[in-house]
């Protein structure tokens, strides 16, 4: 047994330090003075691909912006900083101590677990986990769990889909379908899908949400991306799939489904850049997987809910244009019973509206094409609240807060959904 945990020990040190540490990496807060400035960092921002502003692009009516730079990058974009008289101040000196740090903690709390059943609140899991985790539901639960393998990644992991049901027999309920990570370094997003599927499978409480609907979930959508930041690149972003420019790996899955694909002004045909929007649309094969998923349900989808990071927000199509869907009142009033539950429940506050006017134009996006072609009465992305010190690195402890919290959101959601019944 000793020489066994002497192993795991050396496994989990191989495991810190295979990791890029982001030694030197500075996070600075930019602080643009007028909205002519503001601007002039949207502009940056898709001159300089390499400077991760993180959040993402907002609009130009946002004030101070974080941005995480290299230290070989730090003297250009003080320079440029300095040539538009644009100020800021350095938040963090070095990064590395706070990404080893929240490493360690995370390997620290796995190896206490003594259970098959995943402690959603103890850790942050990686894909193989969570499939095996969804894998040994399906044993537990026989009459009401259903799992599919809809397809590979480009790396060749399973991408898997879970169903669940009340075990009534019932066949083509409307459905209710959650996906998480189409982003990789938004780890809260799979720790809340899961959270999501001990809610339903395991409270009594929540019967009723199953009672005429079944939910879809897929935990993990981009599995190369995200797998590639339990191993190596905590802040990466995009897919694993090679681009034409062969130093820039990956693609946004959320700039690469098929409807409104292409708009520059919501996407980036540049693979330096963290929105690039691929060769043409469809082409990473987990793209591909979860619009046949989103086809397959495209009769009976009542509600499509995404979960992402960070800032609160509870975005509805459209992401391309200023305009409205037709049916966008109505989902203002799913959104708005998630909001005002939370409020009521915690005091936390949630923005919602058009994602286009909310934040940023976004082309090719989940969310537009669940509306438009998947026929999804509700379309909904969630940005979960912000943790740790770049919002999307929240520490263990942050887990429970976060995802109890918007619990209550997607719970009232859906309840909304499902007292109106399927449109």
């Amino acid at each position: 047994m000793t020489s066994l945990r002497f192993i795991i020990l050396l496994l989990q040190l191989w495991t810190v330090c295979a990791w890029e540490d982001y030694k030197d990496y500075k996070v600075l807060e930019l602080q643009p003075r007028d909205l002519a400035q503001q601007q002039l960092l949207l502009n940056l921002d898709r001159e300089q691909p390499q400077w991760d502003y993180l959040g993402g692009r907002r609009s130009a009516t946002d004030t101070s912006r974080r941005v995480l730079v290299a230290p070989q990058q730090l003297q250009q974009l003080q320079q440029q900083l300095q040539l538009h008289g644009i100020e800021y101040k350095v938040l963090l000196e070095d990064l590395a101590p706070h990404v080893r740090a929240q490493r360690a903690e995370n390997l620290s709390s796995k190896a206490k677990q003594r259970t098959h059943r995943i402690d959603v609140f103890a850790a942050f899991y990686n894909h193989s986990e969570i499939n095996a985790y969804m894998e040994s539901l399906v044993q537990l639960y026989p009459k009401r769990v259903q799992l599919k393998t809809f397809g590979w990644s480009y790396e060749q992991r399973a991408l898997k889909i879970l169903t669940i049901s009340n075990g009534d027999g019932r066949r083509n309920k409307p459905v209710i379908f959650i996906d998480a990570t189409i982003h990789a370094r938004e780890w809260i997003a799979p720790s809340f899908a899961l959270y999501i599927i001990q809610q339903l499978l395991e409270q009594a409480e929540n019967a009723d949400l199953l009672l005429n609907y079944d939910w879809v979930i897929m935990p993990v959508v981009n599995a190369d991306g995200y797998e590639f930041t339990h191993s190596d690149s905590r802040f990466w972003r995009k897919t694993r799939k090679p681009t034409p420019i062969e130093e820039h790996i990956g693609t946004d899955i959320n700039r690469n489904f098929g409807y409104k694909w292409g708009d520059d002004a919501g996407s980036s045909g540049d693979p330096a850049e963290e929105i690039y929007r691929g060769e043409q649309p469809f082409d990473q094969p987990e793209t591909q997987v979860l619009r046949d998923a989103l086809l397959h349900y495209k009769d009976r989808l009542a509600f499509y809910l995404s979960l992402h990071s960070y800032g609160n927000y509870l975005l509805l199509p459209w992401g391309h244009t200023s305009s409205f869907p037709d049916n966008y009142f109505y989902m203002m009033e799913i959104a708005d019973a998630g909001a005002m539950a939370i409020i009521q429940s915690t005091n936390g506050i949630y923005s919602y509206g058009s994602g286009y006017h909310l934040m940023y134009p976004t082309s090719g996006d989940s969310n537009d094409f669940a509306v438009a072609l998947a026929n999804a009465t509700v379309a909904i992305t969630m940005e979960l609240p912000a943790g740790g010190f770049l919002g999307f690195d929240p520490w263990v402890t942050h887990i429970e807060g976060i995802v109890t919290e918007s619990w209550v959101g997607v719970r009232a959601m859906a309840l909304e959904v499902i007292s109106r019944g399927y449109q």
